[in-house]
């Protein structure tokens, strides 16, 4: 068993896909470096983050991405969304059967600002191109920086999320809504409430992630395999049914995810943070 989350980007590509089947485009060697953060005096990374390209996965060709979580939380610059924004583009084109995107980030990088936050924009707006042409974007996430900001949402736009149960995923870091609300509001350093709100376990049984595996490269792969297929189309019934559920969850006035569990139907809720994912996937609730 090896550990995602103990991976780099690179370490976890060489283990999801097929051995020795991935090809990278704009590798490191090609030194596309930001150009805002040598004005600001930070240290760049020769591939900015991400490594893009393809590869197969049980032996079909598929596109894939992988953010570094070690570079600046892999957070999302210019030439970062760029490199993904042409790896969904480039997908349009050659059709591959699915494209993978192994998501670790905080978010768009404060560095960059507004050029980062329009690279997120032009990532979404590429992304739902992909899914509208029938190709499925699978989402990994189980990285030690979680997957927050817009690649929360980017996430969220995707036809397939696998998470590890200490993956997480969120709009907002927990250490971004105590600085705006206090401590009062969201305590960041209080990991169990941390992983009760953010967890992979919470998304699951919330409905926000389709597959909770352990934090173990193969299983991931193995979810992925699974999920070559899960084409879903973005269709007007579809939107209004999760509009409907997400309605729903708006009812609710609890404040813990406890007594949302509960609320949910999950048996024994109070038990969920105690459970591995046997445990978890065993309560049917989802």
């Amino acid at each position: 068993m090896i550990s995602y989350a103990e991976c780099s980007a690179r370490e976890r590509l060489a283990g999801v896909v097929d051995a020795g089947s991935f090809h990278e485009w704009l590798p490191p060697a090609m030194r596309l470096t930001s150009p805002h953060l040598a004005q600001l005096g930070v240290p760049s990374s020769f591939d900015d983050g991400v490594a893009i390209g393809r590869a197969t996965l049980a032996g079909s060709e598929i596109f894939v991405a992988a953010q570094e979580g070690q570079f600046m939380g892999g957070g999302v610059g210019e030439v970062h969304g760029a490199k993904l924004v042409g790896l969904f583009k480039r997908a349009l084109r050659d059709r591959p059967r699915a494209v993978l995107l192994l998501a670790e980030s905080g978010g768009v990088r404060l560095h960059e600002a507004n050029a980062g936050l329009i690279a997120v924009s032009e990532v979404m707006r590429a992304l739902l191109d992909v899914r509208a042409a029938g190709i499925p974007v699978i989402v990994l996430i189980g990285g030690a920086n979680g997957c927050f900001g817009g690649m929360g949402i980017v996430a969220r736009c995707a036809d397939h999320i696998v998470m590890s149960d200490i993956g997480r995923l969120a709009m907002s870091g927990p250490e971004v809504i105590e600085a705006s609300h206090g401590v009062e509001e969201f305590d960041s350093r209080d990991r169990a409430l941390v992983w009760r709100t953010t967890g992979g376990k919470h998304r699951w049984l919330s409905g926000d992630c389709d597959v909770l595996v352990e934090d173990d490269v193969t299983a991931f792969r193995a979810a992925a395999i699974a999920a070559l297929d899960a084409a879903r189309p973005v269709t007007l019934e579809a939107l209004e049914a999760e509009h409907a559920r997400l309605a729903a969850r708006l009812d609710f006035d609890g404040a813990e995810a406890i007594a949302l569990w509960s609320t949910l139907g999950v048996p024994d809720a109070a038990q969920v943070p105690d459970l591995d994912v046997a445990g978890v996937l065993a309560l049917g609730a989802h």
